[in-house]
C-alpha cells in the first residue's frame, strides 16, 4: 500500500525516511517541495535524485481530494466544497481582508457536538478528517489563490472554524498545525492559527502541552442552563471547568487572551441580564468577545438580534473593560458564514432526521430582565461605533 505523505508533519516524515535509510534533510526538502512549493508529484522535485525520486513514485503518494465546486460571494469571500470520499464532502472558506487573507478549516465531515444554532451540527455526523484532509484544504487554497512562494503570503492567518469539532480530532489535527507552524511547509506564527472549540476540556489541557496556537471558545451563553440547550457538550464540560481550563492554557497560548465567540440569538441569550451575567463568567479569564450576527438556516427555529440590540449588548462588555468586536458577516449569498458551513454528510446518527420531527425548544432565562432607557441606548451605540473604529485601526496595524 502506498504511504500518503500528507499525513505526515516533521516528525513523521523524518521517521518514514529513517525508515528508507534517508537522512532527515532530504525529509525536509521533499516537505517543502509538497507544502511550501505546491509539488503535486515527485518529479517535480528536481533537487533529489533520480533513483530516490523513483524510490518515492513506487511506495508514496500524494492523493489530493477533488474540488467539488469553487464559489466566490460579491465581497471576495471564496468556498470550496471539498471531496472526501464515501459521500462526504466538507468546505474551506478563505475571508480576504485589507490587512490579511484568513482561511478557515474544517476537521470533521460533519459534527458530533449538535450545536442548536449552527448548520453543520444538524448534517449529523459521519467521520474524523485525516491529517491529509485537513491539511489539503490550506495545500488547495493557496493552489487556487495563485500562491508565490517568493511572493507576500495571501493566507496569512488560519482558523479551524470550518466543520466539526477539532479537539474531538486531535490525533489528526496536531501534525496538520505543525505543518502549518513548520518553516518548511506553511511557516505561519503560532499567534495566526486558530484553534476554536466548543469547550473539550481534557484535550484543551493536552493542547497546551503540545501544540499551543491561539484559542478560541464557542461560549455563546452566560449560564450552565442556557448553554446546555444551545451547546449540549456543556452537559459533560460545564462552564466552572471551561473557565479554569481557559485560564490553563493561557499559562502556554502565544497571545494574552481567550477569545469567547458568541452567537447572537434574538430573545435567546442577547439580553441586558445575560450580557452583565457574562461579565461575572469570564471575570478572572483575560479574554476579548466576538460577537456575531447568527445565520439564519430555515431548521434552527431562530431569529437574529437587531444590530441595535448587538451594539447595546457590546457596549455594556466594552464598559466591563472587556475587548468586543463584531464579526462582520462575510460570504452569506454563498452559505459561506459563520455556521452555515454543511458541506455533505453522509449522516450517521441519523440527527438531521430526528431534528425534522421535533420543534427546538429552549428553557427560558428566568432571571430579572434589565432594560435600558431610550437616551442609555443611544448612548452606548455612539460609544460603541467609537471604540470599533479604535479596535479596527489596532487590527490594521498589527505585525506578525
Amino acid at each position: 500500500m502506498n504511504t500518503n505523505l500528507l499525513n505526515f508533519d516533521a516528525k513523521g516524515m523524518n521517521d518514514y525516511f529513517a525508515e528508507l535509510g534517508e537522512k532527515q534533510f532530504r525529509a525536509r526538502q521533499v516537505m517543502r517541495w509538497i507544502h511550501h512549493f505546491g509539488a503535486q508529484r515527485f518529479d517535480q522535485m528536481t533537487d533529489l535524485a533520480k533513483s530516490l525520486r523513483t524510490q518515492l513514485e513506487q511506495n508514496c503518494s500524494l492523493p489530493l481530494p477533488e474540488i467539488l465546486f469553487d464559489k466566490t460571494s460579491i465581497d471576495g469571500t471564496r468556498k470550496w466544497l471539498i471531496d472526501v470520499g464515501q459521500n462526504n464532502a466538507v468546505e474551506a472558506v478563505y475571508i480576504p481582508e485589507a490587512n490579511r487573507g484568513t482561511l478557515c478549516v474544517s476537521s470533521q465531515a460533519g459534527c458530533a457536538v449538535n450545536c442548536r444554532f449552527c448548520s453543520t451540527g444538524h448534517q449529523g455526523f459521519n467521520r474524523n478528517l485525516s491529517t491529509a484532509e485537513i491539511i489539503s484544504q490550506l495545500w488547495w487554497a493557496n493552489h487556487a489563490l495563485g500562491a508565490d512562494p517568493k511572493a507576500e503570503r495571501k493566507i496569512t492567518n488560519v482558523v479551524m472554524m470550518g466543520m466539526g469539532e477539532p479537539l474531538l480530532n486531535y490525533n489528526a489535527l496536531v501534525p496538520a498545525l505543525n505543518l502549518m507552524l513548520d518553516d518548511n511547509a506553511y511557516g505561519l506564527s503560532r499567534r495566526r492559527v486558530t484553534v476554536s472549540t466548543s469547550g473539550v476540556v481534557p484535550m484543551m489541557d493536552r493542547l497546551k502541552d503540545d501544540c499551543p496556537v491561539a484559542l478560541a471558545v464557542s461560549l455563546h451563553a452566560p449560564n450552565d442552563e442556557l448553554r446546555n440547550e444551545l451547546v449540549p457538550l456543556n452537559k459533560k464540560y460545564p462552564l466552572r471547568e471551561l473557565m479554569a481550563a481557559c485560564q490553563r492554557y493561557l499559562t502556554r497560548a502565544p497571545r494574552d487572551f481567550v477569545t469567547f465567540e458568541y452567537i447572537m440569538l434574538k430573545d435567546v441569550n442577547d439580553s441586558v441580564a445575560h450580557a452583565r451575567e457574562l461579565i461575572e463568567l469570564v471575570r478572572d479569564v483575560p479574554c476579548k468577545f466576538n460577537l456575531i450576527p447568527f445565520n439564519p438556516f430555515p431548521e434552527s427555529g431562530l431569529t437574529v438580534s437587531t444590530p441595535q440590540q448587538v451594539r447595546v449588548f457590546g457596549e455594556i462588555l466594552l464598559e466591563a473593560g472587556i475587548v468586543t468586536t463584531i464579526r462582520k458577516t462575510r460570504g452569506d449569498d454563498i452559505d459561506a458564514a459563520c455556521g452555515q458551513l454543511a458541506g455533505q454528510v453522509l449522516d450517521r446518527t441519523r440527527r438531521n432526521e430526528r431534528m425534522t420531527e421535533q420543534e427546538l425548544k429552549f428553557t427560558p432565562y428566568v432571571k430579572k430582565e434589565e432594560t435600558l432607557t431610550t437616551s442609555e441606548t443611544q448612548r452606548a451605540v455612539i460609544s460603541f461605533e467609537q471604540m470599533q473604529a479604535q479596535i479596527e485601526q489596532q487590527n490594521t496595524t498589527e505585525v506578525k
